[in-house]
């Protein structure tokens, strides 16, 4: 069941980042045979946008060193993107050469985590942009930016609206087409996320052009989209199960979970053409990989009904009962109650 809000998107892509913002800060490595099913299993789950890896050099995300191979691995599928993520001319080189045809880089809004992430200030860290966006944009491939901390920094704090605003404007102005503000350590609120988004509509840059990545380090991923989807924001990025965080900012706890998103979206009505119940299966699967519960709570809510089979991954059909019905709900009915980096990130 499903009720809308007025003036929402009618659909929302969802950009899933698992594969490689939820699996770099593994402490152990991902066979790259796992890494491969896994991406195939969110293609099966309906998933048309899957961030598959990163050509940072191994020396600073070895659980990424595996990027050739993993895509060599990867069947092609009508309608499925494979964006990788790309640190310089060097990582653009690995791309081209691997056939990637979209890539993303990533800056940052603040100096501090400029300097931790790439060894470089804003400014300098924009112009090693530059060659990499014309080159690759030459090449006809569509270039994403991310924009990490855009609402605040573990060294700086609180990340002022039209400093965000500033970098992502110049990000954009190298010919990216789209900008992902990323919310790194969880620390935004709706007002903030509105805020950021309507500084960037009084620069011209229009909620067709952003994307929103946030981390629920505080519990307010969910709250932060619905900001952002009043806004007008139509794609959101997750991470299937919720897992992922920065291995150069330990306050960046995991992702919102492709799931919970899911399912908020589910509830509104908006379109995302995401199969649920088999989303859910593939996040329990890959939790048995990592040796460890999923921290999504859509997962942890249904996962005693994936055990029993997709037919159960449903709400509880609606209608009048007994009172000595009501007096003991059914145990599907309890189940399925809802839940009350270049180093790169």
């Amino acid at each position: 069941m499903s009720f809308g809000i007025a003036g929402l998107p009618e659909r929302v892509t969802i950009y899933e980042v698992g594969p490689r913002d939820g699996l770099q800060n593994e402490q152990a490595r991902v066979p790259t045979a796992v890494k491969a099913e896994f991406v195939h299993r969110l293609v099966g789950a309906g998933l048309r946008v899957i961030e598959a890896t990163s050509f940072v050099h191994p020396k600073w995300v070895p659980q990424l060193a595996d990027a050739e191979e993993l895509l060599g691995l990867l069947h092609g599928a009508d309608g499925v993107r494979y964006p990788a993520l790309v640190p310089n001319e060097r990582g653009l080189e690995r791309a081209l050469t691997a056939g990637v045809d979209e890539i993303a880089i990533l800056g940052s809004a603040t100096e501090s985590f400029a300097q931790r992430n790439l060894n470089r200030t804003v400014a300098e860290s924009i112009t090693m942009f530059a060659p990499v966006v014309e080159r690759a944009t030459a090449a006809g491939m569509r270039v994403r930016a991310y924009l990490s901390m855009c609402f605040g920094d573990p060294w700086e704090g609180p990340v002022p609206v039209d400093r965000a605003a500033q970098i992502g404007v110049r990000l954009l102005d190298l010919g990216c087409a789209e900008l992902s503000l990323g919310d790194t350590i969880g620390v935004g609120t709706a007002g903030h996320v509105t805020a950021v988004i309507e500084r960037l509509g009084d620069c011209g840059v229009g909620p067709d052009r952003l994307a929103v990545h946030f981390h629920d380090t505080y519990g307010q991923a969910l709250a932060n989209t619905l900001a952002a989807l009043r806004c007008g924001i139509n794609v959101v990025d997750a991470s299937a199960g919720g897992v992922g965080g920065c291995p150069f900012a330990q306050s960046a706890t995991g992702n919102l979970a492709t799931e919970d998103l899911a399912w908020l979206l589910q509830g509104l009505g908006i379109e995302t053409g995401v199969n649920l119940e088999r989303l859910v299966e593939t996040s329990l699967w890959m939790a048995a990989q990592l040796g460890r519960p999923s921290p999504s709570r859509v997962v942890q809510a249904l996962r005693p009904s994936a055990a029993l089979g997709r037919e159960h991954l449903k709400w509880p059909a609606a209608g009048p009962r007994s009172k000595s019905q009501r007096a003991e709900p059914e145990e599907d009915e309890q189940e399925l109650q809802p839940p009350s980096h270049q180093r790169d990130c």
